[in-house]
């Protein structure tokens, strides 16, 4: 299949792992990827949702880019949830966008855009600052993937069934029925057709939520990883300072996941 240009090399099969807006743009310092030599330039952004809010965000550039990855972060985070984890996908060929939602908080450092809003405002209100990333995603000229963790893993479903053929695939950490409103992830996910990941802890609770989340898509291609080892909730599994054990694991996943959208 193809997006945007872009050929997608998928096997139509069902994989289960279970063992195993007005933007404004300046360039900001270079990010190293932890035990590599490589660097990641980047730029601050800022991007302006529907209803004016100013979001605040970090674009990691590849020199080869084969896609752009816009990274969604948990609750009580920021951007900085990424900070470990968008350079090393800028190494791979994936350029990516890590915002600060207006649902966050400090967990990893600062969000500029709880500060600048002087609040933090409810998940359904953050459901426009990844609206508005994919928006300015659009205009850079690349297949998107969206990449939620936690609440945000809820809302990528529903940013890709509002937007069909805007996004090239889901990668969702930890996604589960936490909107407002009872099965809203599910019918989402009952909408969306590309290609989806879906992971969690190991956890039993989380892996069934993520397990009926994708059960629910009628994509060709769905990947569900359950940590074989040790694994933490959201996007964070990745992060080696959190979970020294396991974060090997979930990068092998997604790199595989990634090699099949990009090969």
């Amino acid at each position: 299949m193809r997006f945007a240009g872009f050929s997608l090399a998928l096997s139509p099969i069902l994989i289960l792992s279970a063992c195993q807006q007005g933007a404004a743009a300046n360039q900001a310092a270079p990010a190293s990827v932890p035990g590599s030599a490589t660097v990641a330039t980047t730029q601050d952004v800022t991007l302006t949702a529907a209803d004016g809010t100013s979001i605040f965000g970090t674009y990691y550039r590849a020199a080869k880019p084969k896609a752009l990855i816009l990274l969604f972060h948990q609750a009580g985070s920021s951007r900085h949830e990424y900070d470990p984890i968008a350079p090393r996908l800028a190494a791979e060929g994936y350029e990516a966008l890590a915002i600060d939602q207006r649902s966050g908080g400090t967990l990893y450092g600062p969000n500029a855009t709880v500060d600048h809003l002087g609040h933090s405002a409810d998940y359904r209100a953050a459901e426009a600052d990844l609206q508005a990333a994919l928006d300015w995603a659009g205009k850079q000229g690349r297949p998107v993937i969206l990449w939620g963790s936690s609440y945000s893993a809820a809302l990528v479903f529903r940013i890709a069934a509002a937007n069909p053929g805007k996004v090239a695939a889901v990668i969702a950490f930890s996604p589960g029925e936490y909107l407002w409103q009872p099965h809203l992830v599910a019918a989402a996910a009952g909408k969306v057709t590309v290609p989806v990941f879906v992971t969690s802890a190991r956890d039993a609770d989380e892996i069934a939520a993520a397990r009926t989340i994708l059960a629910a898509s009628p994509a060709a291609t769905k990947v569900q990883f359950v940590p074989p080892r040790a694994g933490i909730h959201g996007a964070s599994a990745l992060r080696s300072d959190r979970n020294a054990a396991g974060a090997a694991d979930y990068w092998h996943a997604v790199d595989a996941f990634l090699a099949k959208l990009t090969h």
